[in-house]
């Protein structure tokens, strides 16, 4: 695969909206640019990254945009069902399942998490 201008254009433009954390693997040195990429794509929510992506898989050529387009199956160590009746909080960073709150007649004390520590309000 040749780059040219525009595609090193736009792989620079990519390192500039990814996250954080993903910036280092999105190099031109790197040989794997295009798999890292293909990774970031099916974990984002940004459309305009994704977008770049996309245009950068169509200029770059050898199937590349057909593996954007085609059917992809998550692989099961990332996706996580939650269980009827629980919802995901993430707090501090760190996730838990929690069960939902009743939408029933009885009233509990709302509940507020404060340094780490419960209160009753």
């Amino acid at each position: 695969m040749q780059y040219t201008k525009a595609l090193v254009d736009l792989i620079k433009e990519a390192r500039r909206r990814a996250p954080a954390e993903d910036k280092p693997s999105i190099k031109l040195a790197n040989p794997d640019v295009l798999s890292e990429l293909l990774a970031l794509y099916e974990k984002s929510k940004d459309a305009v990254f994704k977008a770049v992506i996309k245009e950068i898989f169509t200029q770059a050529g050898d199937g590349w945009i057909d593996r954007i387009n085609g059917p992809s199956t998550p692989s099961s160590s990332n996706s996580t069902e939650v269980p009827p009746g629980y919802v995901v909080k993430v707090y501090r960073g760190q996730t838990r399942l929690e069960p939902k709150a009743g939408s029933g007649g009885d009233r509990q004390k709302s509940k507020r998490v404060y340094r780490g520590q419960v209160v009753v309000v």
